[in-house]
């Protein structure tokens, strides 16, 4: 799966976990088309789910957070609205940014940005104009797994 492919994924499914299995699809199981037992680091598709990972990480069109079971999730743009406007139920911490940084010394870090403040103004506008019932059905099958 390349770049393109990667960012193709999500923007089909509109949420997917990065290499957790779960209720929604995954990159690294996608990636190595197959089930992963154990950490995908060390699966021969390792490297191109990496790669995958970190492309769809950089997309200004993917948001990274913890949306999805407390695991690592990407969320493709055309949801954003939908899930701004609804963020008071699913809760803002999921909604967290969450982006990996090297430090100076070489360690890799987790930062969160908190939701509001990585969420473009055209897609705040837009959640503000979506009716709670909008915004469920924008989501489609997702507002259950989300909302419960």
């Amino acid at each position: 799966m390349n770049p393109e492919q990667a960012l193709a994924f999500v923007a089909e499914h509109g949420v997917v976990l990065e290499s957790a299995s779960g209720p929604v699809p995954s990159v690294a199981q996608a990636v190595a088309g197959e089930a992963i037992a154990g950490s995908w680091w060390g699966h021969p598709a390792g490297r191109a789910i990496f790669a995958a990972c970190e492309a769809l990480r950089e997309s200004p069109e993917v948001l990274t957070c913890k949306l999805v079971a407390g695991r690592v999730s990407y969320v493709h743009r055309r949801l954003w609205a939908p899930l701004a406007a609804l963020a008071a139920e699913i809760g803002p911490e999921r909604l967290a940014r969450v982006d990996s940084v090297h430090t100076p010394s070489g360690k890799h870090e987790s930062r969160r940005t908190p939701f509001p403040d990585w969420l473009p103004a055209a897609d705040a506008a837009a959640a503000t104009r979506l009716t709670p019932g909008a915004a469920r059905t924008a989501l489609g099958g997702l507002a259950d797994l989300l909302l419960g």
